[in-house]
C-alpha cells in the first residue's frame, strides 16, 4: 500500500481524448460511477470484460490508498428495445415469455450477474443501486429539467428538447458527433411519432395498457426512461459534480451523451470530470451483443460446454486473458489465445510460489527490483496499462526462477520487497487468485493428455478396441472426447 501523493495517475479522458493527470475533486475520496447491466439475460462474457476493466481501475486506486465509492447501477425497467424510445420494455418482454413476474426476470438474472463477477474475484460496488429503487428521484430531476425548460410533455410522455438544449452546443460533446449530421442521418418523422426532433429522447413514456412496468407520475401512469436513471443515481450517491464514469464503449452514443444533457439541463453543469470506456471483446472477429446472438457465457466457457474452445477454462485464466490487453484496445477471444494465457497464467503462479522460499545468498542483487517495481507502476500510472504491468510480472518472474535455480543472487532488502510487491500486484491490483481445486485440475489435464495420447496410439495402430475402451471409460467418467481435424479434444459433463 502506498500514498496517493506519491503517484501521478493519468487517465484517458473520452471527453476530450487526452491523457490527463487524474485529480480527484475532494482527494483522498474518489467517486465512481460505473454503468450496470440490464437484468433480462444471463450477462456474457462482453459485458464481463467491462466490469473486469473498472474493477482494475477501483483495485488499483484502492492500492494507492485512494477512499473510493464505487457506484454500479442495477437497471431493472425502463430499457426498451432499441434507442428510438419505441418497442418492448426488455425486462416485460421476458417476464411474458417466460409466464413470470418481471421482478421475478430481475432476480434471477441480478443473482447470476453476482455469481458469475464472484467467479471473476470482482470486487463489489461500494452501492448498488437499482432503477426501480429510484422511480421517486428520477421523476423529481425530469420536473427539474422541465421546469428549466429542456423538456416537453406529449400525451403523458415526456422528451427531452436536444434542439433547444443545443442552443449551448453541447450536444455532441463525448462522442464528438455534431447534430446537423446526427439529424440527417435519422428518418424523417412519420407524423405518428410525439417527438418534436427524431433526436429528442424520452425522459418518461405512458405505458400503454400491456405494459406490465408502471409507476404514477405527474403526467401519466407510466416509466422512465432509460437514460435518467444513470444521471439521478450517480449524482444521487456521488454529488452533482463526480470524478470518474465508466462503461462500454457503446454506450457512449446516446446512452452518455444523454447523461451529459440530463445534468446540465437539471444541475447547469455536465456532472463528470473523466469520461472513461473499455472497448470490446470480440468473438471469432465480431462484437460479442446479446442482439447479434454473437455471445459465448461464462458458464459454457468454465465448463467447456461450447463449439467454439478446445476446452474449459478457469475464471482466473479467462481474467488474466482479458488483462492482457489494454481496457481501451478490442481484444478478440480465440482458442489460441487462452491457451497461451492459460500458460502465462500457470508460470506466473508457479514462480510466485517458488517466490515464497527463496533465501537471501548476496549482499547486492544481480538484477535491480526497485527498478522494476517503479517500472510496474508507471504501467498503471499510464492509464492503468495492465499488459505492461503483465510484461514486468514477467520479467520477475524470469529473475525469481533464475535465483531458484541458482544462477543468480538477490540480495535480503530486495528478496523483502519482492516478495510484498509481486503478491501485491498480481492478487490485490490484477485481482488473479489461485482457484481451489487449480492444482488437480492441472493434474487431471496431464492425466487426460496421457490417456489421449496412448488412444491416439492406438488407432494408429488400428487397435480399435483399446481406443474405443479409453472413450468409452471417459465417457462414464464424464469426460467426452471429441475427434476431429485438429486432433482430440475433450469437455466435461456439467
Amino acid at each position: 500500500m502506498t500514498t496517493p501523493l506519491q503517484h501521478t495517475v493519468k487517465i484517458y479522458n473520452t471527453l476530450n481524448g487526452e491523457l490527463q493527470t487524474f485529480q480527484p475533486i475532494k482527494a483522498p475520496f474518489v467517486g465512481m460511477y460505473v454503468c450496470g447491466p440490464t437484468v433480462y439475460s444471463d450477462v456474457h462474457l462482453g459485458n464481463c470484460r467491462t466490469f473486469i476493466s473498472f474493477d482494475l481501475v477501483y483495485r488499483y486506486l484502492s492500492h494507492l490508498g485512494y477512499k473510493v465509492r464505487y457506484v454500479r447501477n442495477i437497471t431493472d425497467a425502463g430499457h426498451l428495445e432499441n434507442d428510438a424510445d419505441e418497442g418492448e420494455d426488455k425486462i416485460s418482454k421476458k417476464a411474458r415469455l417466460e409466464s413470470l413476474e418481471p421482478m421475478e426476470i430481475v432476480q434471477k438474472y441480478t443473482t447470476g450477474f453476482h455469481d458469475v463477477m464472484r467467479l471473476f474475484n470482482a470486487h463489489p460496488p461500494s452501492i448498488e443501486p437499482t432503477a426501480t429503487g429510484h422511480i421517486v428521484e428520477q421523476i423529481e430531476m425530469i420536473q427539474q429539467i422541465i421546469d428549466n425548460g429542456l423538456a416537453y410533455i406529449v400525451n403523458g410522455s415526456v422528451y427531452f428538447d436536444v434542439t433547444k438544449y443545443n442552443a449551448s452546443g453541447d450536444y455532441g460533446m463525448l462522442s464528438g458527433r455534431k447534430i446537423d449530421e446526427l439529424i440527417s442521418g435519422t428518418r424523417d418523422l412519420d407524423g405518428q411519432s410525439e417527438k418534436r426532433s427524431p433526436l429528442d429522447f424520452a425522459l418518461w413514456k405512458k405505458a400503454s395498457p400491456s405494459h406490465i412496468m408502471r409507476w404514477n407520475s405527474p403526467w401519466s401512469v407510466g416509466f422512465p426512461g432509460w437514460h435518467l436513471e444513470c444521471s439521478v443515481m450517480s449524482t444521487k450517491y456521488l454529488g452533482q459534480q463526480f470524478d470518474i464514469h465508466g462503461g462500454g464503449m457503446d454506450l457512449k452514443f446516446p446512452h452518455h451523451e444523454c447523461e451529459i444533457a440530463q445534468n446540465k439541463a437539471a444541475h447547469g453543469h455536465h456532472g463528470v470530470n473523466y469520461w472513461m470506456h473499455a472497448n470490446m471483446l470480440t468473438l471469432n472477429g465480431k462484437r460479442m451483443s446479446k442482439s447479434t446472438g454473437n455471445t459465448l457465457l461464462p458458464g459454457e466457457l468454465f465448463s467447456g460446454d461450447n463449439a467454439v474452445l478446445s476446452k474449459a477454462f478457469s475464471p482466473s485464466v479467462v481474467r488474466f486473458f482479458m488483462l492482457q490487453a489494454h481496457y481501451r484496445s478490442v481484444l478478440d477471444f480465440s482458442n489460441d489465445a487462452l491457451l497461451a494465457a492459460e500458460k502465462g497464467y500457470n508460470r506466473l503462479m508457479e514462480a510466485l510460489d517458488r517466490l515464497k522460499t527463496l533465501e537471501a545468498t548476496v549482499t547486492e542483487s544481480s538484477w535491480s527490483v526497485t527498478d522494476w517495481q517503479h517500472k510496474c507502476y508507471a504501467a498503471m500510472n499510464e492509464d492503468f496499462n495492465s499488459p505492461i504491468l503483465i510484461a514486468h510480472l514477467f520479467d520477475a518472474v524470469r529473475f525469481i526462477n533464475a535465483v531458484a535455480d541458482g544462477t543468480a543472487g538477490i540480495a535480503p532488502q530486495d528478496l523483502s520487497t519482492l516478495q510484498t510487491a509481486m503478491p501485491a500486484f498480481v492478487f490485490d491490483v490484477l485481482g488473479l487468485e489461485i482457484q481451489q481445486g487449480e492444482t488437480q485440475s492441472q493434474h487431471l489435464e496431464q492425466t487426460l493428455a496421457l490417456l489421449i495420447r496412448i488412444r491416439n496410439h492406438a488407432r494408429a495402430d488400428k487397435n480399435w478396441a483399446l481406443s474405443d475402451q479409453i472413450r468409452d471409460e471417459l465417457a462414464s467418467a464424464g469426460v467426452i472426447l471429441k475427434d476431429g481435424k485438429d486432433g482430440t479434444t475433450y469437455t466435461l459433463k456439467s
